[in-house]
């Protein structure tokens, strides 16, 4: 090899090296035998493995360094093993990076995004009215057709100058707009279920617009009349005098007016409540009602309520149609935080039926940007030649047109009939059991889109690691940790618990290590007396601590009759209670327990002590192969430092330096 050349490798290798650590946008923290780590990868890693302990000092960042180049050696070593192509782990990857994928774009395109909305909304109250047209659950389509031909003609009617409350209270289907003009009042996110485009309309339209919105009642034309700061919730307690009406409630004004007086004499809020109020559910509590937000109560109740701007503070009495009250304000409950709000937040989401709008909102998203055409002559030949088989177990895939594409994503990505029969044939339990109640046609429809929607959500997988940064690194994360596992299981784990040869000279070598010591044991009789020979007792007692235990089982145990039973074990020092509590000496007895279950009488004695003595490798396996793993993995890294080149970048490590 000329000198030329050799100048001219080490030169590329250098320059390569400079290269690759010299991007801007996220430079290269170290190589791995040419492999990078990116400094965001190592950020990542640091930060979460350390949690509220990455502290991003240097003594901190240099010990983590270390240790992640110590796993990236590791990994390198199991990708020459090419334990990547194992199939039973690449099937884990692959199972592991579908339910990872599912969860993520359901958790990240609807939940997150819902819950996200369904908060920001709860930060303000919208005043709205709204014009209803009732469309029955059980309406026909000519039914929902008049329904939103009649709404249509009183927008227009409206957009042509006509009293917005007006024609609420001639039109509207409801009855409270009659006397309200349609005016529902301040509300908040969420809705009750089904009224999900409704509160949309409530939270985009400006002050004064209006719109026609369907919900599960029917069809409404909704107007924002104004909004303000969410009021969120209040603690409070009141007194409650109901009024009469045979005297226009004159005598509860009169009697509410004095309460006042008293209150403003300086007399005890509670104690009032407790005396005067005739809410007998909360006058026992001090009049407490607890927390509550809108539209719990009447709106003079409510607007009085929130109009209290201390804790403690009370409202002069107020007039509602149960009587008049005067309201204390205990506390405001404060305005939580996205982070703790959304814990409520998102069982609620999941269980609105806005949930299953957004999922279908995401596929409608997905499908213009993969560019998804399809081909309904296709699906329509299908369609109508598939005999009524299909809804049967007797049906085959065997379309003479198998290979007509149905659709197509991206420029590349093709699915035919063929694939659809293969996805029928699969989900034969759906075929079947709305074949009992559905025709082939609706059957056949309900199939595809569901094919459609699986592939699509498949096509969305594929794309993640370019969208989700940190769904990139969750799968790096994963994939490296089945093969430093499978790597480790090989290497070390396996070697150190089938090696025995290796074991045995390991154990000779360090057979000093005080965990392969015995400390001092003694040798401990434990002695069991039936119950029905306590007479026995004493004397037993006084023959056993003087004898040995074959000695005492000889004298006591005669002409077949067996009332005393006995067993020996090598007890440690500090390692049993009883003896614990005995001195440690040879003639220890134990004073006399009674066993709860039969009732025997039990005591112990300390035979002899045994001296600190080694173990046998059988003895001290455990402790050994636990060693033995250490110092093969110990070897295992130093081998790994000479084989493969680590070079790493200290001008990008000093700038994780705080």
């Amino acid at each position: 090899m000329s000198k030329r050349f050799i100048l001219a490798l080490i030169a590329t290798l250098f320059f390569g090296f400079q290269n690759s650590f010299a991007q801007t946008n996220d430079p290269v923290l170290f190589l791995v035998e040419g492999n990078p780590v990116h400094l965001s990868e190592f950020e990542y890693i640091y930060s979460k493995t350390n949690g509220d302990k990455a502290d991003f000092s240097k003594k901190s960042l240099d010990e983590y360094l270390d240790l992640y180049v110590k796993f990236k050696l590791k990994v390198q070593r199991a990708k020459e093993m090419k334990l990547d192509t194992i199939p039973v782990l690449q099937q884990e990857l692959a199972g592991y990076r579908k339910q990872l994928a599912n969860s993520y774009l359901v958790d990240k395109e609807v939940t997150e995004r819902l819950v996200k909305e369904a908060y920001d909304r709860s930060l303000r109250d919208i005043d709205i009215s709204h014009i209803m047209v009732l469309v029955p659950p059980t309406a026909s389509p000519k039914d929902t057709l008049n329904a939103f031909l009649k709404v249509n003609n009183l927008k227009t009617a409206i957009e042509g100058g006509a009293d917005f409350a007006k024609v609420a209270a001639d039109k509207s289907d409801d009855k409270s707009a009659k006397t309200n003009g349609g005016n529902l009042g301040y509300m908040t996110a969420l809705l009750p279920d089904g009224f999900y485009e409704f509160e949309n309309a409530a939270y985009s339209l400006k002050e004064g617009e209006s719109k026609i919105v369907k919900s599960a009642a029917g069809y409404h034309i909704i107007k924002v009349n104004r909004s303000r700061p969410a009021r969120g919730e209040i603690e409070a307690a009141h007194i409650l005098i109901r009024k009469d009406p045979k005297d226009n409630g004159a005598a509860a004004k009169v009697r509410i007016d004095s309460i006042s007086a008293a209150l403003i004499a300086g007399a005890e809020f509670e104690a009032l409540a407790r005396a005067q109020s005739q809410d007998n559910l909360s006058a026992s509590k001090g009049g407490n009602i607890g927390f509550f937000g809108i539209n719990k109560y009447e709106r003079s109740f409510e607007n009085a309520a929130f109009g209290i701007t201390k804790d403690g503070e009370y409202t002069t009495p107020i007039e509602t149609q149960a009587g008049w009250h005067i309201i204390k304000r205990l506390r405001k409950k404060p305005i939580e935080s996205f982070d703790i709000a959304k814990r409520k937040l998102q069982p609620k989401v999941q269980k609105d039926s806005r949930y299953e709008m957004a999922k279908v909102a995401m596929l409608s998203r997905i499908k213009q940007e993969a560019n998804f055409t399809e081909n309904k002559k296709a699906y329509n030949m299908f369609a109508s030649l598939v005999g009524d088989e299909y809804m049967t177990h007797r049906w085959k895939p065997g379309y003479e047109k198998a290979t007509d594409v149905l659709f197509t994503l991206g420029t590349e990505n093709k699915y035919t009939v063929a694939n659809f029969e293969n996805f029928s044939q699969k989900n034969s339990r759906d075929r079947l059991r709305m074949g009992r109640s559905k025709s082939r046609l609706e059957v056949v429809q309900f199939l595809y889109d569901k094919f459609v929607s699986e592939t699509l959500m498949q096509y969305e997988e594929q794309q993640l690691d370019k969208k989700y940064p940190e769904f990139k690194a969750l799968m790096r994360e994963y994939e490296e940790g089945i093969l430093l596992f499978e790597a480790t299981k090989i290497l070390v784990w396996d070697k150190a618990s089938q090696d025995s040869v290796g074991l045995e000279q390991y154990f000779a070598t360090h057979k000093k290590n005080r965990k392969y010591f015995w400390n001092e044991r003694a040798e401990v009789s434990f002695y069991t007396l039936k119950k029905d020979e306590i007479k026995c007792l004493p004397k037993v007692r006084k023959y056993a601590k003087k004898k040995t235990p074959t000695k005492a089982l000889s004298k006591y145990n005669k002409d077949g009759k067996k009332i005393l039973s006995h067993r020996t074990e090598i007890v440690e020092q500090g390692k049993n209670k009883v003896v614990n509590d005995l001195p440690w000496k040879k003639g220890s007895i134990s004073a006399t327990e009674i066993n709860k279950r039969d009732l025997s009488h039990n005591f112990l004695k300390i035979e002899k002590i045994l001296p600190a003595s080694p173990k046998t490798l059988k003895e001290a396996r455990g402790y050994v192969v636990a060693d033995y793993q250490d110092h093969l993995e110990r070897e295992w890294v130093k081998e790994l430092k000479k084989t493969y080149d680590v070079k790493i970048n200290n001008e990008v490590f000093e700038t994780l330096i705080k």
